[in-house]
């Protein structure tokens, strides 16, 4: 299968044996190509060239059902309802070794290195506000942006260039942005610094092919 996409999400359940074991569960129909455990301890679940079932119903930059495109990697933490908490070091550091080698395969753009809030913003929240995606981006993995920008559009606007949904309530699709590119204030409200901030990401990623027409 073609894969132009990564997904990265938390594993939300009280231990990394415990997804493990649900992960390879065929009862409970979901499944991740990796997890990597807190101690930087990488597991592959399912072959990079065959589909797993971690993305669900999402959505990116006017592609859906991102199951048939793309890379996840559960990442090993309670999530917001078992004690969200920090990602460790080790963990982090196997995290960007691990999408830079799944990048190094795979014609994956920055921009389309994502988190399952991202994709699912209506029903997800992870890898969540702890996640250290400017770490990422600062060896080679995704996107942050340098500075903030002079709003020249709409918030919705924004968000669409960036690559979210645009049949979503504003504030809904604004707290997803925020979890990603503001984690200092996860609010839903379009302030002046979520704004500069949209703009800055917005300024980064190329306009899809029919946005550019």
């Amino acid at each position: 299968m073609l894969v132009d996409i990564l997904v990265l999400h938390y594993t939300g359940m009280r231990t990394g044996r415990a997804a493990i074991e649900r992960l390879r569960d065929p009862a409970a129909k979901v499944s991740s190509h990796y997890v990597v455990e807190e101690d930087g301890a990488v597991f592959r679940l399912v072959p990079e060239e065959r589909r797993a079932w971690h993305a669900g119903v999402s959505h990116w930059r006017g592609r859906q059902g991102l199951n048939d495109r793309s890379i996840g990697i559960e990442i090993v933490n309670p999530g917001h309802e078992f004690g969200y908490r920090p990602f460790p070091a080790l963990q982090m550091a196997a995290v960007c070794d691990l999408c830079l080698e799944v990048i190094a395969r795979h014609p994956i753009a920055p921009w389309d290195v994502v988190g399952h809030s991202d994709v699912a913003p209506d029903r997800k929240q992870d890898p969540g506000e702890f996640f250290d995606w400017e770490g990422l981006a600062a060896n080679g993995v995704g996107l942050w942006p340098a500075a903030a920008a002079p709003a020249q559009a709409e918030p919705a606007a924004l968000l669409a260039a960036i690559g979210y949904r645009t049949d979503l309530p504003l504030p809904l699709l604004l707290t997803a942005f925020q979890r990603r590119w503001r984690p200092e204030r996860v609010d839903g409200m379009a302030d002046a610094e979520c704004l500069a901030r949209l703009a800055a990401v917005a300024a980064m990623i190329p306009p899809t092919l029919s946005e550019a027409g």
